[in-house]
């Protein structure tokens, strides 16, 4: 769902997110710079093609952000734009989110714009991305309750909202998004059964896969 998605603009980051990564990500960089902290860290979940991030480094490297920012786009599938030579802070990793294994340090922010939808166990990947923050790290990410299915329970979004919702995360039942602010740690008290691919459309009009649990 990536593949043309910019950063900014129309059919966007920003636009799905209701957030300027841009924006976010300079700031970050000022407060570093002034109190020499460390490397700015961006990773970002199902990136598909990349050209979101390949728009965002430009930007940011364009005000001399090279040596102190880093971004990381993942997929499963390697379908990525080449990346332009003169772009340093930017890279791109074919593996998953269970088996990628993040550098120590954490990150300032992680994002997953429509990826969840695709995503066998939705809550393990929440749960490894609030724990993959810096204690003051943002993640956001477009979530459908409606996909994640509970055994022997009718309507169950208001058991995992509830649920999320205890462990310090925001969720926007309107537009569909979840929010973390600062990293998180928790253990899950839903066990992940499997994955349904033929769930069929969810409100983005795209056929998704459904998540169940115990």
């Amino acid at each position: 769902m990536n593949r043309e998605r910019g950063c900014l603009g129309g059919n966007s980051y920003e636009r799905e997110l209701g957030f300027n990564p841009v924006n976010f990500l300079e700031n970050r960089l000022l407060e570093n710079r002034l109190q020499k902290h460390e490397q700015v860290r961006w990773l970002d979940l199902c990136c598909g093609s990349g050209r979101a991030l390949i728009e965002a480094a430009t930007l940011l490297e364009s005000q001399g952000s090279k040596n102190n920012l880093k971004i990381i786009g993942i997929d499963l599938v390697s379908m990525f734009y080449a990346i332009p030579d003169d772009l340093k802070s930017l890279v791109f990793l074919t593996t998953s989110i269970d088996d990628y294994k993040p550098a120590a340090g954490g990150f300032d922010l992680i994002t997953c714009v429509h990826g969840l939808h695709y995503i066998g166990d939705k809550l393990g990947a929440i749960e490894k991305a609030a724990g993959w923050l810096k204690a003051d790290g943002k993640f956001l990410a477009n979530l459908d309750l409606k996909n994640l299915i509970l055994e022997e329970k009718q309507n169950a979004s208001k058991t995992f909202s509830g649920f999320l919702r205890k462990q310090g995360f925001t969720v926007d039942y309107r537009k569909h998004i979840l929010i973390c602010n600062g990293k998180k740690s928790f253990q899950l008290p839903f066990k992940y059964l499997g994955a349904d691919d033929q769930a069929g459309p969810n409100y983005t009009k795209q056929p998704v896969v459904n998540s169940f649990y115990q």
